[in-house]
């Protein structure tokens, strides 16, 4: 899973904070819904423009041992 090909980060959109691309969906967003004990089928009906490897993504950009 490559959470480049899928985050995006732009100082003008959302203050900077990381999102997902095509979306102002905050990948803080997402994981707070996870946090909140959302399931990935929850997330996606509630939000349909997300796919399953968007949710990954944003899993994964927030991994400690994240490559850059």
């Amino acid at each position: 899973m490559n959470w480049q090909d899928h985050i995006h980060i732009d100082s003008e959109v959302m203050l900077g904070k990381p999102i997902v691309k095509g979306t102002r969906i905050t990948v803080e967003f997402i994981l707070n819904l996870l946090a909140q004990g959302w399931s990935l089928k929850q997330i996606l009906e509630n939000y349909p423009r997300l796919t399953v490897e968007d949710v990954e993504a944003c899993l994964a950009y927030a991994a400690p041992n994240r490559a850059s």
